[in-house]
């Protein structure tokens, strides 16, 4: 089971964001990993199975996703940064997307 995943979802239209590209990058820049959400919005496995502790960012290609829907956005890209702390099993990344807003918090 990877470190990281996530789940998206296009609260403008009610549905999952599928075809969401994903990169999970360290503090430095390096990229960790990459994905796309499945039909449901989701990805199971971003990144390695473990992480030490420290800052890390997920990056969420949110144009790409709005342009292949034929709308406009506000936000080309949505960068969540966190840190990992010692001793945690896993991280879930929630992003609730529309348009011109978008929401996260840490998931379980």
């Amino acid at each position: 089971m990877s470190f990281i995943s996530a789940h998206v979802l296009d609260a403008s239209a009610g549905v999952p964001a599928a075809g969401v590209e994903i990169r999970l990058h360290a503090d430095g820049g390096e990229v960790l990993g990459t994905a796309e959400t499945d039909t449901d919005g989701r990805v199971g496995e971003l990144g390695p199975d473990t992480l030490s502790p420290g800052d890390y960012r997920v990056v969420f290609a949110t144009g790409a996703y709005f342009a292949g829907r034929g709308q406009d956005c506000f936000h080309p890209v949505v960068e969540i940064r966190f840190t990992v702390a010692a001793d945690q099993p896993h991280y879930h990344i929630p992003l609730l997307l529309s348009p011109f807003a978008y929401t996260t918090y840490r998931g379980s």
